[in-house]
């Protein structure tokens, strides 16, 4: 079997330039050649996934990549769970990315949250330069496999000049920073005039709380119903390491700056889990929540999905 080749080192691309004095930020050289045995150990504690020739990804043994306990849930419950493995849900959300930015995705490009490269990997496919910065050290080392145009910092410092990008994919990531004011307004100032950001955040009507709970001191991970619902004093007791957010919330993150706002939607998940578990009634399940996206009955979606243009 053969595993991943080597990335190329250097500094960072030209086309970024300079990066800004005292931000945080570094580039992550590291060596991505891994041998055999220390592959499975680290798939065996962070139930990442075989690679294979750097594109194609072919999954550990089953409960390898599903068992929590082999996770470190502290991280999860502060950062999320990037996206491991490419599925229906991945490739329609890349699609919606693709329409929002129209031309603009053959410019450049930056994922802001990256995890472990997943949409790097795809949105580079359609010819733009694509660069990500994560916050997480070892989620850069191993988006590293996809491209060297990867930076380990915080969003919000970004470490590009002004001005510089076509597009910014921010996907399921302001609900984790500690600051996502100043997370948007960092991103707004490395966009182009014209440029876009894509915006998936979770929405306050969803019935589920997704990230799991706090519960007597300990982290419960899994798909807690009604948390969302409730008193904003109470739900963040219960959930105080992850935001959500209201159609209101979100707007006020954007008082003030110069955007104005193209699209504003919320929508329903694709469910691929329960697909797998449940085959033709996890189809139907997907196609009718799918179909609520039309209706009013949207607001207990997903995620919010905005497209927001700098001018």
């Amino acid at each position: 079997m053969k595993f991943c080749n080597r990335p190329n080192k250097g500094r960072i691309p030209a086309e970024i330039g300079r990066i800004r004095s005292g931000a945080l930020g570094i580039l992550c050289e590291m060596d991505m050649v891994i041998q055999n045995r220390k592959l499975l150990d680290a798939c065996a504690s962070t139930s990442l996934p075989f690679v294979l020739n750097s594109r194609r990804v072919l999954l550990p043994p089953k409960g390898i990549i599903t068992r929590m306990e082999q996770r470190n849930l502290d991280k999860a419950a502060l950062r999320g769970e990037p996206s491991y493995v490419w599925r229906a849900g991945q490739e329609r959300r890349l699609a919606m990315i693709r329409s929002a930015a129209g031309s603009r995705i053959t410019g450049m490009i930056l994922e802001n949250g990256c995890g472990v490269g997943m949409y790097v990997d795809h949105l580079q496919q359609s010819g733009g330069k694509v660069f990500g910065l994560e916050y997480e050290f070892e989620r850069v080392r191993e988006a590293r496999r996809f491209s060297d145009r990867l930076i380990c910092g915080a969003g919000e410092g970004l470490p590009y000049p002004e001005g510089i990008f076509d597009l910014v994919l921010s996907h399921e990531v302001l609900e984790h920073v500690r600051d996502d004011r100043r997370a948007i307004e960092e991103i707004i100032r490395a966009l182009k005039p014209g440029g876009r950001l894509v915006v998936f955040v979770p929405n306050r009507g969803y019935p589920f709380e997704t990230h799991g709970i706090y519960w007597g001191g300990n982290y419960k991970f899994g798909n807690i119903p009604l948390v969302n619902w409730l008193p904003r004093s109470w739900r963040n007791k219960l959930a105080p390491h992850v935001r959500v957010y209201s159609k209101r919330d979100l707007s006020k993150l954007f008082s003030g700056l110069l955007v104005e706002f193209v699209e504003k939607t919320i929508i329903f998940g694709a469910y691929d889990n329960i697909i797998a578990r449940f085959g033709r009634f996890g189809k139907f399940l997907r196609a009718v929540l799918q179909f609520l996206e039309k209706t009013p009955l949207k607001i207990f979606g997903l995620s919010h999905f905005w497209v927001i243009e700098k001018t």
